[in-house]
């Protein structure tokens, strides 16, 4: 439809329904941007070495491998359809107990180890789901954690997270388990930097 505003409002200027027709068109348009980020899919950067090399942040922070940290994008809607599954690389809200532990609160991405009922333990660097191993072939052996044997149950209804740089990741190990109502999204996609862009 041509001039919409022209058949709402036949006794407006024309130069003034150009400029209302701009600023609807512009107000929409951002509205729906913000729609997509809050429901659909929200842009999140990658601030420390937990996830390397799976995911980079830059130089010259501590254990960062690239020069520009990858900027992903996470799926804000799928956890309303089914439940997380183990393996998968996920933003979600920490608990209170990771600031006091870690220094560092907020928002994390991490890799979606236990689920609800679990037992997790980490021996020698190697991690077992209710005493079978399991197969990380993301994780590069330097960047095992050789801590003492560990052990975790995560309760029903919460999720357990470990980084891919385990030596050098704040994590469920030491925080604790995640509730269902603070994870955010599964992240599906890297945008930036142009040679990192693809599907994770």
């Amino acid at each position: 439809m041509r001039d919409p505003l022209g058949r709402v409002a036949p006794g407006l200027p024309h130069g003034v329904r150009v400029v209302l027709d701009w600023i609807i068109t512009i107000g929409g348009a951002i509205l729906i941007v913000l729609a997509l980020k809050a429901w659909v899919v929200n842009p999140y950067r990658i601030p420390s070495s937990s996830m390397e090399t799976t995911l980079h942040c830059a130089r010259p922070a501590p254990g960062c491998e690239a020069r520009f940290s990858d900027r992903v994008l996470a799926n804000r809607f799928i956890y309303r359809f089914r439940n997380p599954k183990r393996g998968e690389i996920i933003v979600f809200k920490t608990p209170p107990e990771a600031k006091a532990r870690c220094g560092a609160g907020g928002t994390f991405v991490k890799r979606l180890i236990g689920l609800p009922g679990d037992t997790v333990s980490e021996r020698d660097g190697v991690v077992s789901i209710n005493g079978r191993q399991l197969q990380e072939p993301y994780i590069e052996a330097v960047r095992r954690d050789h801590e003492s044997p560990r052990e975790w149950h995560v309760p029903k209804g919460d999720y357990f997270f470990m980084g891919d740089n385990r030596s050098e990741s704040c994590d469920s190990r030491v925080w604790g388990p995640v509730p269902r109502k603070n994870l955010i999204g599964e992240v599906f996609f890297v945008y930036w930097p142009p040679n990192r862009i693809g599907f994770r």
